[in-house]
């Protein structure tokens, strides 16, 4: 089983502070996760999951905006060891 956003990272490399949000999305595509309270913050998440056996990739990004620009890119986030 696969859910979320498959993300190159040559893609994410090219993702930098000062970017829009049109420019992340072109790169990244829309984000998996849309918080209507955190409309500043894009969640990228993705892992794959292999029958009954715990998962074999893992990822987890995101990227913050101010004024709808990049602020900050914080990757390879912990996700819960269940998944």
């Amino acid at each position: 089983m696969s859910q979320g956003n498959v993300i190159k990272q040559e893609d994410l490399d090219q993702v930098e502070v000062g970017m829009t949000m049109n420019q992340v999305r072109f790169l990244l595509g829309t984000p998996m996760i849309d918080d209507p309270f955190s409309r500043n913050r894009w969640d990228y998440v993705y892992y794959l999951k292999i029958a009954r056996k715990d998962a074999v990739m893992k990822r987890w990004i995101s990227v913050y905006f101010e004024d709808e620009k990049v602020t900050l890119i914080k990757q390879d986030q912990n996700l819960a060891p269940g998944l």
